[in-house]
Parts: C-alpha cells; sequence; structure tokens
C-alpha cells in the first residue's frame, strides 16, 4: 500500500479550502484582479500563494523517499509533518495580526520534510 497518496488527498483538501476562501476574500472585497491594494485580499492570496509555492515539491520529494523503498513510519513522519506544517503556516499568516509562533513552527516543519527528504535522497544515492 502507499502512502503518500493519503497526504496528498488531504493537502489538496486543505487547497480548495484555501482557494475558497481566497475567492470569497475577492468576492467581499469587490477585487477582480490581483490584490487592489486591500490588505485581506493580499493576505489571503499570499496564504493560498505559499501553499501552492511549497507543497508540489515537498510531495514530490516525499514520493521518491516513498518509492525508494525506505520505512514507512518515514513517509508518515514526512506527510504527518508537511500536513501539520501547512495547517499551523496557514493558521497563522491568516490572523489579523499575524500569529508569527504558528507561521514559524509551520515552516520550519515545511523546511524540516524538504531537507530531511533531500538528506535522505542524496544519503541513499551515494551509497548506492
Amino acid at each position: 500500500m502507499t502512502i503518500l497518496p493519503i497526504y496528498a488527498a488531504l493537502l489538496a483538501l486543505l487547497f480548495v479550502l484555501l482557494s475558497v476562501r481566497t475567492i470569497r476574500t475577492r468576492h467581499r472585497q469587490k477585487v477582480a484582479l490581483g490584490h487592489g491594494d486591500d490588505p485581506a485580499m493580499l493576505r489571503a492570496m499570499r496564504v493560498h500563494a505559499n501553499f501552492a509555492e511549497y507543497v508540489p515539491l515537498s510531495l514530490l520529494l516525499i514520493y521518491f523517499v516513498e518509492t525508494g523503498s525506505h520505512a514507512p513510519w518515514l513517509v508518515h513522519l514526512l506527510g504527518s509533518a508537511l500536513l501539520l506544517g501547512r495547517l499551523c503556516h496557514a493558521f497563522g499568516m491568516s490572523r489579523t495580526p499575524e500569529n508569527f509562533r504558528y507561521r514559524v513552527v509551520g515552516m520550519g516543519l515545511t523546511f524540516t520534510v524538504i531537507l530531511l527528504s533531500a538528506a535522505c535522497l542524496l544519503i541513499t544515492a551515494l551509497l548506492s
């Protein structure tokens, strides 16, 4: 059984939630394109865009870890850390004023997933 599709599906649901929230903010603020110099619109856009910037690479790296026959617990650890990190980041960045603790934890977990995945893949490649 592959593990990553579970985390990818959960992250996809979160992405849709962030998308809908951005669309609602756009409608509420009456901003058709861009952020219209509206702080709420800019915040919603950046929360959504930040997710879109980090999640695809993270999922790809975890995919390579999983297909590299690494322990299932490692894939679960990476997937759950990414999911928790993205939830924390979105929550912290969505607050006005921002809750930097959640944002920092979220980015820390996301960077940890990327770095651990990359390290695991490089070490495996070097030992092969």
